[in-house]
């Protein structure tokens, strides 16, 4: 037998062959006997361990009252995520039934014709059954392509501002008294002191710089800015955004210079703790994080309203946010919207996901449930859902353009630009800056036009 395999291989034999083989039959016989089906049912497929675990109480819940319609729940990473849902769309492999995705995955099935995109069209649902007017307005704006709405929102995401209330209050500072930005350098300025001699501020009063593109993201937006126009084209090269582009500058670089870049990670953590920032603009979840990476914290900081640009304009941003959409291929579109209801609109879930996750609903009867208003000992006794739910009717509206991402890189670009020419002409002033940093807006948006203009998909008949 072995004389014939040799004749029959060649010069390819050698006994290190038969080892290799052997193996790879064990291992298949051992995979084969010790794996387990996956169980079958409607698949919801997500990206976030936080919604998936405030999600499995209520769907195993549907399958003992629904056995013959149950749901998977399934978790995927982010770019496993992206790569399934373009192929599925783009090629129609299979696809799961229902996908939890965010604002850096879902605006990619927007790249072409509305009747290309993979999600099942909900707007006419959602208006027949009364549901728009039941959720947070502005948080149907990311996800609503060509005037048609692709999945129900999850969340608002204010912004707010996070500030070391003990360094704050031990100085005497009352930030109720703050209504502006200006207001709140202004208050903050005699924290920047250098009382240890060292030759740099003490403090400084905010988290930010010129390489930070989603602070300078959401600072744009809270000063009524715009990405895009009614017809999804780059529309950010405008005097309102250069005007607020000109004025981070001065808080970032300069003379009157009052911010420092604070960024996630252990070093920032450190930072944070040792007070070399006061403020920092966060969303709803963020104050989980906090909790769990830098715990010492507790009981030393507190939340207010972002300071406005001008008095009575707007107190909030937005960042983020992330939908449940239903595969338009599914056999089981019915179920598809009976569950992402029961998962986006539930009390239950609702507070599972505050619980753990930190993420406010946009439904807003469910603001007024007690769980959202428990006072927090982390935040000194404060109510972090009062205080978001507060804001939550005035976060800006969202871009749903799939060059939403690139869009916001720009803005970075062009404030990196800007600090650099500012420092090398020694100009420090809102008038004087302002003119390039319009200049600037122009050609990164000239460029992200020339890019999408190369998209083939959105040429008519493509």
């Amino acid at each position: 037998m072995l004389k014939l395999i040799r004749k029959l291989v060649g010069p390819a034999f050698t006994p290190g062959l038969f080892v290799v083989v052997g193996l790879a039959l064990v291992s298949s016989a051992i995979v084969a006997l010790t794996s387990r089906e996956e169980p079958e049912g409607i698949e919801i497929v997500g990206f976030a361990w936080q919604k998936h675990a405030a999600f499995v109480p209520r769907v195993e819940r549907w399958n003992r009252e629904n056995p013959d319609r149950p749901f998977v729940l399934k978790l995927l990473s982010t770019r496993n995520l992206e790569r399934r849902m373009l192929s599925g769309f783009l090629s129609g492999t299979p696809l799961a039934d229902m996908l939890d995705t965010y604002e850096e995955i879902f605006p990619k099935a927007f790249l072409g014709p509305i009747e290309h995109v993979g999600f099942l069209d909900l707007t006419d649902r959602i208006h027949a059954e009364g549901l728009y007017e039941q959720f947070n307005e502005p948080s149907f704006s990311h996800l609503t392509y060509k005037g048609r709405i692709f999945g129900l929102p999850q969340d608002v995401h204010p912004v707010l501002l996070a500030y070391r209330s003990d360094i704050v209050e031990a100085a005497g500072i009352d930030v109720s008294q703050i209504e502006t930005w200006d207001d709140y350098f202004r208050a903050m300025r005699p924290l920047m002191a250098d009382r240890d001699g060292d030759g740099l501020p003490d403090h400084y009063a905010l988290s930010l710089s010129d390489v930070a593109a989603g602070e300078i993201y959401m600072l744009i937006m809270q000063n009524d800015g715009t990405l895009f126009d009614e017809d999804d084209e780059p529309n950010f090269a405008t005097e309102r955004n250069a005007w607020t582009l000109a004025k981070i500058m001065t808080w970032i670089t300069g003379p009157e210079r009052a911010t420092f870049y604070v960024q996630d990670g252990s070093i920032g953590n450190k930072q944070r703790l040792d007070g070399l920032v006061i403020g920092t603009m966060l969303i709803d979840p963020a104050i989980g994080m906090w909790k769990i990476e830098n715990p010492g914290l507790a009981g030393k900081v507190k939340l207010m309203p972002l300071p406005a640009f001008e008095k009575g304009g707007r107190r909030t941003s937005v960042i983020g946010g992330s939908m449940m959409s239903i595969n338009k291929r599914s056999p089981h579109i019915d179920a598809c919207w009976e569950m992402t209801k029961e998962l986006y609109m539930s009390a239950e879930v609702a507070e599972s996901t505050w619980r753990i996750a930190g993420i406010v609903s946009p439904v807003k009867a469910l603001w007024k449930e007690p769980f959202y208003h428990e006072p927090d000992p982390f935040l000194g006794g404060q109510s972090p859902g009062t205080l978001f739910i507060e804001q939550a009717p005035h976060v800006p509206r969202r871009p749903s353009s799939p060059y939403s991402l690139l869009a916001r890189a720009r803005l970075g670009s062009a404030a990196m630009a800007l600090r650099a020419y500012a420092e090398r002409h020694d100009i420090y002033d809102i008038e004087r800056l302002q003119p390039e940093a319009l200049r600037l807006l122009k050609s990164e948006e000239e460029a992200l036009k020339k890019l999408i203009s190369r998209n083939r998909l959105l040429e008519e008949g493509a």
